[in-house]
C-alpha cells in the first residue's frame, strides 16, 4: 500500500507539512502528559536530601495511621457508637494537622524551625491530643482508645531527650485524666465515674511505664551518639598518624609513596614536566649531639614550618627519613625546583635559631632531579640522592642539579 502524505492544497498541488507542524498521535500526548505529572508526584515525595526523605516517610505513615484511624472511627459511627458530628471535627483536626506536618517537612521548613527537624514533639502532642479527644467522643469502646496513646509514647522513642518523654507521658495522663473526670460528670450513663477511676488507673501505670522507658531510652541513643563520635575522631586521628609524621605535620614516606603514585598517573596523562628534590639538613648529628634531641626537634619543626609556608598548594613536602626531607614539584622543570629550593634557603638563612642556641645557624644541602615521563620515581630519588651526596661534598648549603 502506498504511503500517504500528509499536506496542506496550495495553487500548485499538495504541499509537504514540515514535521515539526505534524500533530502527534493523540497516545503519544497523553503518555508525556503522564510522564510529566508522575515526575512532579515523585519529586513532592522524594525530597533531594537524605535525611528529609526519611522525615517526609515517617510524616507520610503518620498520615497513613490517621487515615485509617479515622476508617475505624467513621466505623463505630455506622455502628451509633460514635456522634457523626463530633466524629467529622475530630477527623478534620488530626487529619488537617498530620497533612500540615507532611507539607512542612517536605517543603523544607521544618529545617529552619528549631533543632529538630523531625518535629517529633508537636507530632505526638497532636497525637496525645487525637488520642484522648478520640477518647471523649467514642463512649462504650473508650478503652481501646488508650492503646493510641502508647503508640504515640513509642513513636518518640527514637527521637525524644529523657526530659522530652517524662513530660510528654506526663501530659498524656494529666490530659486524660481531666478528660475522664470531665466526662464522668457531665455524662456519667456513658462513662460511669467507677469505670473512669479504674481506667485511669491503668492509663497511669500503662503510661508512666512507657514514658520511663522512652527516657531510657534517650539516654542509651545520647550514649551511642556520645561513643560514635569519639570512634568518629578515634578513626580520625589514627588516618592522620597514617598519612602525617607525629613531630613536623608533614606528610609521611607512606603518604608520600601514594601521593607520588597519584602524580605520576597525572602526569603520564598530561605530559607535563615534574621535578622532586631531597634536602638534608647540614650537621644535624651535631645539633642532637651539641643541643639535645629537643633542639633537634625544634629544628625539624621550625624547617618544616618555614618549607611548607613557602610552597605552592600543589607542591608536596614529606618527611623522607630522619633529617632528611622530599619535595615533590608537579608542572615544575628541574631548573624551576632549584630556584624554588634556592628561595627556600634564603628565607632560612633569615631565620633566626636564637631560640634553640645564640648564634645557631640551620642550612640544608640538596640535590634535585627532574622526573620523565618514562621513570619510575625510585630513579628519579636516586639521582636526587646521588646529586644532594655531590652538595654536601661541594661544602654543603647547596643545590646540585642531578
Amino acid at each position: 500500500m502506498p504511503t500517504r502524505i500528509r499536506g496542506k492544497r496550495t495553487p500548485d498541488g499538495l504541499a509537504p507539512v514540515p514535521p515539526s507542524q505534524v500533530d502527534s498521535p493523540p497516545d503519544d500526548k497523553s503518555a508525556m502528559v503522564s510522564l510529566s505529572a508522575s515526575r512532579v508526584f515523585s519529586q513532592w515525595l522524594a525530597p533531594s536530601s537524605s535525611a528529609q526523605r526519611v522525615r517526609a516517610s515517617q510524616s507520610l505513615l503518620a498520615v497513613l495511621i490517621y487515615v485509617a484511624f479515622a476508617a475505624v472511627q467513621h466505623a463505630e459511627v455506622l455502628a451509633g457508637l460514635v456522634d457523626l458530628h463530633a466524629s467529622m471535627w475530630l477527623s478534620a483536626f488530626y487529619l488537617g494537622g498530620s497533612l500540615g506536618f507532611y507539607a512542612v517537612v517536605r517543603s523544607g521548613l521544618n529545617e529552619r524551625l528549631g533543632s529538630d527537624p523531625s518535629l517529633t514533639l508537636p507530632q505526638m502532642v497532636l497525637g496525645v491530643l487525637a488520642a484522648v479527644g478520640s477518647y471523649a467522643i467514642t463512649g462504650p469502646a473508650r478503652g481501646a482508645v488508650m492503646s493510641l496513646l502508647v503508640l504515640v509514647l513509642v513513636f518518640g522513642m527514637f527521637a525524644l531527650r529523657p526530659r522530652q518523654a517524662r513530660d510528654l507521658a506526663l501530659f498524656a495522663c494529666a490530659l486524660l485524666g481531666a478528660t475522664m473526670v470531665w466526662k464522668g460528670i457531665t455524662d456519667p450513663a456513658r462513662y460511669p465515674p467507677a469505670v473512669e477511676a479504674v481506667h485511669l488507673l491503668f492509663a497511669v501505670i500503662i503510661l508512666a511505664s512507657v514514658g520511663t522507658l522512652t527516657a531510657r531510652m534517650a539516654v542509651i541513643r545520647a550514649r551511642l551518639r556520645g561513643q560514635k563520635a569519639d570512634l568518629e575522631h578515634a578513626l580520625a586521628q589514627i588516618r592522620l598518624l597514617a598519612s602525617r609524621d607525629e613531630l613536623t605535620g608533614l606528610s609521611n614516606r607512606r603518604h608520600m609513596n601514594e601521593l607520588m603514585a597519584i602524580e605520576k598517573a597525572r602526569q603520564r596523562r598530561t605530559g607535563q614536566p615534574m621535578a622532586v628534590a631531597l634536602l638534608d639538613i647540614d650537621w644535624f648529628k651535631r645539633i642532637n649531639d651539641t643541643y639535645g634531641h629537643s633542639g633537634g626537634d625544634l629544628v625539624l619543626k621550625t624547617f618544616a614550618q618555614l618549607t611548607r609556608d613557602s610552597l605552592r598548594t600543589t607542591d608536596v613536602m614529606g618527611r623522607w627519613g630522619g633529617e632528611e626531607f622530599l619535595l615533590m614539584l608537579p608542572d615544575t622543570t628541574a631548573t624551576d625546583a632549584m630556584a624554588c629550593v634556592d628561595r627556600m634557603r634564603t628565607q632560612l638563612a633569615r631565620l633566626s635559631a636564637d631560640a634553640i642556641a645564640p648564634g645557631l645557624r640551620v642550612t640544608f644541602s640538596a640535590g634535585v632531579a627532574a622526573v620523565n615521563s618514562a621513570d619510575e620515581f625510585e630513579a628519579a630519588i636516586e639521582r636526587a640522592d646521588q646529586a644532594m651526596y655531590r652538595a654536601k661534598v661541594q661544602g654543603r648549603n647547596c643545590t646540585v642539579v642531578a
